[in-house]
């Protein structure tokens, strides 16, 4: 990854409103977030020759390249394991043009997880082999899973429900600053919190992300095209992925630490690669399909030690003007969920000096997808 080291910048962005129910299709959503971040950039449809999504999108490449008019395309790539490919789409477009095998990337995701079917619910599907581990033991969902390793965090290193509630009301907070995330007018209080229902104990409904429908996407291109685009570009510092040894999705089954996640792996090589340290990041998306991930992505990306993700976000850390503000448009659990690329945007926005939620002089920015999963990373500076 060394060759991609501020070689390629995101240079637009673009995304649809977010809902419960929008009433166009998958497809539609992705083409007008893909046309918003072209129009961003003020790049042309046709100029547009690689493509990157998840293996979880519904909208493939023939439908969106006709639809939108691209012309011929000479890379497209997909990432597996649901929210932890969105940087991986990202990393993916920086290096085929860094390498020379494209020049004008796109990245999406458009989903209907708020007005369509959830992913566990299908009965008739032969589970896959991971799954048949989990699921007829009571682990239905990714809430459950997640819900064990929560509670194995508590156990071993005390973490409480104030420190999920903590990560729970920064991103509150941030989406009631951010008129387009669902919980612009709706805020939090510890009450609220801590007497809404159970999801899957230790998680109540506030430690659960949102249900959306929507769409987003970003252009790439080479550091020197993106000194013509229309926006400052926002330049791709570093990026990794990672799948550790014995990994077991969510739940970590098989490694010797079942809180060494997926982070620990990507991070090892994101800093490898980076000429700056946790320390200097003014501000990070941190995944947050669930409260936990983000404690233990705080631990596995290096910003704290071992054990100590919990207390990291006592004392307001994770607010504007705390120690690492986290997920300024709202993130996952209270903007949108769309498999994590709203935290790629917001991690752009916050680089251009455009976020709602503006930390002044946001230079450097950590931007993760899922923890618990095959995972991947970005470290975004101006």
């Amino acid at each position: 990854m060394a060759g991609i080291k501020d070689a390629t910048a995101i240079v637009g962005i673009g995304q649809t409103a977010f809902a419960k129910h929008l009433p166009e299709d998958e497809r539609t959503l992705a083409c007008r977030a893909v046309l918003a971040a072209l129009d961003d950039a003020g790049i042309s449809p046709a100029e547009v020759d690689a493509l990157a999504s998840y293996t979880m999108e519904e909208t493939d490449e023939v439908e969106l390249a006709k639809a939108v008019g691209f012309g011929d395309l000479t890379f497209f790539a997909k990432s597996p394991y649901g929210g932890g490919g969105s940087c991986a789409t990202v990393a993916h477009l920086a290096t085929a043009i860094a390498a020379g095998q494209a020049s004008v990337g796109v990245a999406w995701r458009s989903r209907k997880r708020g007005s369509g079917p959830r992913p566990w619910t299908n009965t008739t599907a032969q589970l896959p082999t991971p799954a048949q581990w989990t699921r007829p033991f009571g682990l239905l969902r990714p809430a459950d899973e997640i819900a064990m390793l929560a509670r194995r965090h508590m156990h071993e290193y005390g973490t409480t429900r104030d420190h999920l509630f903590n990560v729970a009301l920064a991103c509150r907070n941030r989406a009631n600053q951010n008129p387009a995330a669902i919980m612009y007018d709706r805020p939090l209080t510890r009450e609220m919190y801590m007497t809404s229902r159970w999801i899957s104990e230790p998680l109540c409904l506030f430690d659960n992300c949102l249900e959306t429908d929507g769409a987003l996407a970003c252009v790439v291109v080479s550091a020197e095209r993106a000194r013509d685009c229309r926006r400052r570009p926002v330049y791709i510092h570093s990026a990794a992925q990672g799948l550790p040894a014995q990994h077991h999705g969510m739940v970590n089954y098989w490694n010797d630490d079942p809180l060494t996640g997926p982070s620990w792996a990507t991070a090892r090589h994101l800093w490898k690669q980076a000429d700056f340290t946790p320390a200097d990041v003014h501000v990070a998306q941190i995944y947050d399909a669930f409260t936990p991930l983000v404690p233990l992505s705080l631990e596995g990306y290096g910003f704290c030690g071992r054990g100590e993700g919990g207390p990291f976000t006592e004392g307001g850390a994770l607010e504007l003007g705390g120690r690492l503000p986290v997920n300024t448009g709202g993130g996952g659990l209270s903007e949108a969920y769309v498999h994590g690329f709203n935290l790629i945007n917001e991690g752009v926005k916050q680089l251009r000096g455009t976020s709602t939620a503006q930390v002044p002089g946001a230079a450097t920015c950590l931007v993760t997808a899922g923890e618990g999963v095959p995972t991947s990373a970005l470290l975004l500076r101006t």
